[in-house]
């Protein structure tokens, strides 16, 4: 049984940092590029950051660009999302995705498995 668990979401001030964790099991993790998805309040989703199954290609929303960071541990089957210089707009639940290819888009059609999701709320 394919399992996505995030972690490491919470409420930080404008300006602070974040890690979130993505611990996947029941599938080959390294074989797969994984994303980061987020669904603010009363919007639809929104694609940050998308990893390759090596981790050597990433891609990442505009507006998070220079602020966060995707990688991944392929020995230990977790996914990241190191966040900083958090906004306001960053406030979100924040999913990861597998892919249902070693390189991942920003289409949700190519992805198969998503986690249960971790709030991030930025507020001072």
């Amino acid at each position: 049984e394919v399992q996505l668990v995030e972690s490491g979401g919470g409420l930080v001030q404008p300006g602070g940092s974040l890690r979130l964790s993505c611990v996947a099991s029941g599938f080959t993790f390294s074989s797969f590029a994984m994303s980061w998805v987020r669904q603010a309040p009363g919007k639809g989703l929104e694609w940050v950051a998308v990893i390759n199954s090596g981790g050597g290609s990433t891609s990442y929303l505009d507006s998070v660009k220079g602020r966060f960071t995707i990688s991944r541990d392929n020995a230990k089957n977790t996914l990241y999302l190191q966040m900083s210089s958090l906004k306001p707009e960053d406030t979100a639940v924040y999913y990861c995705a597998k892919s249902i290819y070693y390189s991942g888009t920003y289409s949700s059609n190519e992805y198969d498995y998503w986690g249960q999701g971790t709030q991030v709320t930025v507020s001072s």
